[in-house]
């Protein structure tokens, strides 16, 4: 079973290799990391009994790629993460070019703030 204080389900999302339903993470970083991909990738609504919960970044799909648009997800993950996972301290919400004119890149830069432990790491999605 997992080590440390944080379990969550692995993202994505696949079978036990333990004889469980689905993946298990094995370490905190790995728990908080796959809470905030699950935050991110939800939708407002999507989640029952919390209406609130998620980020709405499929809504900027196809919105412009622009500076506004890029700070209005800005806006909405710091607010979003902020709120739901409190132990998280955002470093920087970089957005990086593509090919793609209309694809828009969102590099999450974050620092977990635990009196456990402390860790950095980087998350990104491509929509």
């Amino acid at each position: 079973m997992a080590e440390g204080k944080y379990i969550n389900i692995n993202f994505p999302f696949k079978d036990s290799k333990k004889g469980f339903y689905v993946d298990i993470t094995e370490t905190d970083k790995a728990a908080i990391r796959a809470d905030l991909l699950h935050l991110l990738l939800t939708n407002k609504g999507e989640r029952l009994y919390m209406p609130d919960f998620g980020s709405d970044l499929k809504k900027y799909i196809f919105e412009m790629n622009d500076q506004t648009t890029h700070n209005e997800i800005k806006d909405n993950l710091n607010e979003t993460i902020k709120k739901y996972i409190p132990n998280l301290q955002i470093d920087d919400i970089t957005f990086r070019e593509e090919d793609v004119e209309e694809a828009i890149t969102v590099v999450v830069r974050y620092t977990i703030t635990d009196n456990v432990f402390s860790s950095s790491d980087t998350v990104e999605l491509t929509f």
